[in-house]
């Protein structure tokens, strides 16, 4: 207990502020989505960047993206804390906010497998296309596995990534009638319609009981991807053994890949430049 409350107040520190410079965190892109719906994005570009990373984070996946473009929500967040990462490594960083119609502690619930959510997706990734040129990647982590999963399942064209990263993902469903919602897993997206290049990474030591990594191997199989690869990570501060729990699948867990964004964001790197994770 004592790491995590220690890197957990590290992540505090370190987390943007609201009167960040615009610099700090990207540029703020707001395009139409459904029913007279916007969504935002923190977009930092560069010239010539070999490829565009959309990220999609876990939990409710509302951000609440500020005027210059920092999450003031889900900051600590695997892909926000990698962000840095893959800027420095010339990569462009796309942060995807919920839509204006999303609001409360569940967030997109859901809707992350509604075919108006992956037709949102798809017109950032074909905003990103337009505006830098580059082959766009998709990211999701946890929760937001599902979104990137059903997206690239569903998405054509234009408006379809050019390759699928999914971190940590929902891979088991839990019944409740409170919020049903979260019996809804990557599994039912129709997986079998991915055909890009797909890396699915998760950590030995995940106790979340909806993301064992023992699962990636079928999850990779369910698609016809034409480079499917599965990656289980070790390391970190928490180390195998603990016992499956909803508890364990948030921040300063191995869920969440804890101290480990500098080797994940190369490995990831490596990947869509067509190499080895």
């Amino acid at each position: 207990m004592l790491m995590r409350a220690l890197f957990l107040a590290v992540l505090a520190a370190a987390a943007p502020a609201a009167g960040a410079s615009a610099a700090s965190c990207g540029e703020v892109v707001q395009i139409a989505t459904h029913d007279g719906t916007t969504t935002r994005y923190s977009l930092t570009a560069r010239p010539g960047a070999p490829a565009a990373l959309m990220l999609l984070v876990g939990g409710g996946g509302i951000l609440e993206l500020d005027g210059a473009g920092c999450p003031r929500a889900l900051s600590h967040n695997v892909l926000v804390r990698m962000m840095p990462f893959f800027q420095e490594a010339g990569l462009v960083t796309a942060l995807v906010d919920a839509p204006s119609d999303v609001h409360g502690e569940d967030g997109l619930a859901g809707f992350r497998l509604a075919s108006q959510h992956a037709e949102d997706l798809g017109k950032i990734v074909a905003d990103l296309r337009a505006r830098t040129g580059a082959p766009v990647w998709m990211l999701g982590h946890s929760r937001g596995t599902i979104s990137a999963a059903n997206a690239a399942a569903c998405l054509k064209g234009m408006a379809a990534p050019d390759g699928l990263v999914l971190l940590s993902a929902m891979m088991v469903g839990e019944a409740s009638k409170r919020k049903p919602f979260v019996a809804q897993t990557v599994f039912d997206a129709p997986l079998d319609a991915i055909t890009m290049p797909m890396l699915a990474i998760g950590h030995e030591a995940d106790s979340c009981v909806r993301s064992p990594a023992r699962l990636l191997g079928s999850l990779v199989a369910r698609t016809h991807s034409v480079r499917p690869v599965s990656a289980v990570v070790t390391g970190g501060p928490v180390a195998p053994g603990r016992a499956p729990s909803v508890g364990d699948c948030g921040v300063g867990d191995p869920h969440d890949f804890v101290a480990q964004e500098t080797e994940l964001a190369a490995g990831i790197r490596r990947f869509v430049g067509g190499g080895t994770f």
